[in-house]
This record gives structure tokens, sequence and C-alpha cells, in this order.
């Protein structure tokens, strides 16, 4: 049986059950409560587990985390559970909200240990950022090269620690903001900055176009 929503939206059976039991009181919500940790738990595992060989943590710690990232969710998802509108399956809904909090709990981790070293995949997984045309792969090596040196060479330890922890570790800006105590303003000027000095290297170097030239 499906549930209509306000708007005229109309809900698959699946997700109408799961709003009817989180939405009851009682032994029933206390119910539909169990199986929603559950579930989400189930995700966030799954999803630490992924991206343990990363991480450079496995036992305890990593089923810690999937489980504070399970919680965190749980909280989201019955704090928003008047905004789901029926888009999605209720369970595709709530599963977004374990993997933003799988990635801010792995983004804090990657922050508070710069220690983890980058692989190559990760460098690797930069040229797209930088606007190098996929049709030019063979020259993606020396621009990763390129970037790799101006990370190390040109950006100040602040720069360099932004820049790192959100297009290499892909860590949510929310996390950056509040391990900076700073704010969005003031971390998107560093980002703007780093990349600035970065794309001066690489022109410098012959290792990408100056698109600045064309208009002196």
């Amino acid at each position: 049986m499906s549930s209509d929503l306000p708007g005229g939206a109309v809900l698959d059976a699946d997700s109408a059950g799961w709003l009817d039991d989180l939405t009851a009181e009682g032994a029933r919500r206390e119910a539909g409560l169990a199986r929603l940790h559950e579930l989400l738990t189930r995700a966030a595992r799954r999803e630490v587990r992924r991206r343990a060989p990363r991480l450079g943590i496995a036992g305890p710690e990593l089923d810690d985390l999937a489980h504070q990232a399970a919680s965190d969710a749980m909280l989201a998802v019955l704090a928003k559970l008047a905004t789901f509108r029926g888009e999605s399956r209720f369970t595709t809904w709530a599963y977004a909200f374990v993997m933003f909090e799988v990635s801010t709990k792995v983004g804090r981790h990657f922050w508070r240990h710069p220690a983890v070293p980058m692989d190559a995949e990760d460098w690797d997984r930069l040229p797209d950022r930088f606007g190098l045309d996929p049709q030019r792969e063979a020259e993606w090596g020396a621009v990763v090269a390129g970037v790799r040196r101006a990370v190390d060479e040109v950006l100040t330890p602040h720069q360099r620690r932004v820049f790192v922890a959100i297009v290499l570790n892909h860590t949510p800006l929310e996390s950056v903001v509040a391990e900076l105590d700073s704010n969005r303003n003031a971390v998107y000027k560093t980002m703007f900055d780093a990349r600035r000095k970065i794309r001066a290297f690489l022109v410098a170097h012959d290792l990408m176009a100056d698109d600045t030239a064309g208009s002196r």
C-alpha cells in the first residue's frame, strides 16, 4: 500500500512503512527506531570498511567510527523526517545521511592525522580538478607531478593543510571550518589563493596554458 504526502506525492509501500513506524508511538516506534539504527549501522560499516585501506585504522577503532556515523546519521534522519518528500526510497534517502557522516568523520581523521600518506592514486584524481581535457591523458603524469611540487614548494603550511584536506582527502568543508575554528569565506579564500599559486607554478613550468595571456 502507498501513502500520500502533501502536494500529491505518492510513497512506495516500503517508504510508507518506515514513516508510519517512525511517527508512531510506543512499542511500534521503538521497534522502528531499532530497525533504523540497525540499517544505518550496516551501511556505515560497509562504507568505513571500503575506505579502511586509506584510513590507517582497523578493528575496534574502525567499528567505533561506524557506530558514531550511524548514530549521528540517525539523529539527522529523525530531525529531518518531516522533510522527506518521497523523491527516492526512504532507505536511499537515509543512506545519504550515513555517507555524509562517514565522510565527515573520515575527513576529521585525516585532518587530525596528517601523517597518513597519500598514495599515487589520490594524486591521479587531480587532473579533472584543474580542467585537463580527458583526451590529453598522456600529459597528466607531468601535471600531477607539478602539482605535488607546487604544494610542497609554493604553498604556505596553512594553505597546504587546507588544500590536502579538501582536494585530496575530500574532507567536507564544514569539517575544515570547524577544525580551524574559522568560517566558510576564510576557507574559500585560502583555497582560492592555493589554487592560484599552484596554477601559476604550472604555467611557469610550461605544464599549463596561461589563460590570462590573451587578455593582456
